[in-house]
């Protein structure tokens, strides 16, 4: 009678045990496929599109960004940076979401608005960037740069992506067009003509820059 009342009970106790399981599996499965909160991805831009004009400059880039979770992301803001540099501490501010990467008139320009990457998918889009650099001009080099966004289910700016661009590559400075943004080994005079293009332009600002305070005459002299 004993063995088999521990029988039933050690029965009884693996079934309940198989039960629980079964619940935290299957808990856990809903969870992963329908509630979890995924995060945004995105990769190097193989291309971008560029002008530079006095002291302001403008980036268009092609981005894909993927979300890896199945709810939806809510993107509310991007920014782009160039950390590393001092002499650039504005951010360049997202000012259209054009239609296609070639600048042109007959294209579709949006202004910035918030977007929702859903679950579990991939969604490329164009944004463009545009900020008063404050007397800093790129130079014919490469920059770290990063985009940051702000999301819906998260506070304050989130880094997004760390990449190069390669500055070096903006020949026609003046020209809003496409350049590649892989990386390439310039020619000499590729970098010969770059490097004069944002001379040119460097040199423009600063004879376009409002000349400082007169000194001011009549003070006093030294003391004997």
């Amino acid at each position: 009678m004993v063995a088999a009342e521990q029988i039933a009970s050690s029965s009884l106790t693996g079934a309940s045990v198989v039960s629980a399981c079964a619940l935290i599996f299957t808990v856990a499965s809903f969870w992963w496929l329908h509630a979890r909160q995924g995060r945004l991805r995105a990769w190097e831009p193989h291309s971008f599109a560029a002008i530079i004009q006095g002291s302001t400059a403008r980036l268009r880039l092609p981005l894909v960004l993927h979300n890896t979770g199945p709810k939806p992301i809510v993107v509310q803001d991007v920014i782009l940076t160039f950390p590393d540099d001092p002499a650039s501490h504005l951010p360049l501010l997202w000012v259209s979401s054009p239609s296609r990467l070639q600048p042109g008139p007959d294209e579709e320009v949006k202004l910035p608005a918030g977007f929702v990457v859903p679950g579990r998918e991939a969604q490329q889009l164009f944004l463009e960037f545009e900020a008063p650099f404050s007397g800093f001009l790129p130079e014919a080099r490469d920059y770290k740069a990063q985009i940051q966004v702000r999301v819906g289910h998260r506070r304050g700016w989130r880094p997004l992506l760390a990449f190069t661009l390669r500055a070096a590559n903006i020949v026609h400075p003046d020209r809003y067009t496409v350049y590649n943004n892989a990386p390439v080994e310039l020619t000499k005079a590729d970098q010969r003509r770059a490097d004069a293009a944002l001379l040119e332009l460097l040199e423009e600002h600063e004879d376009s820059s409002p000349p400082g305070d007169p000194p001011i005459d009549g003070g006093a002299g030294p003391s004997g």
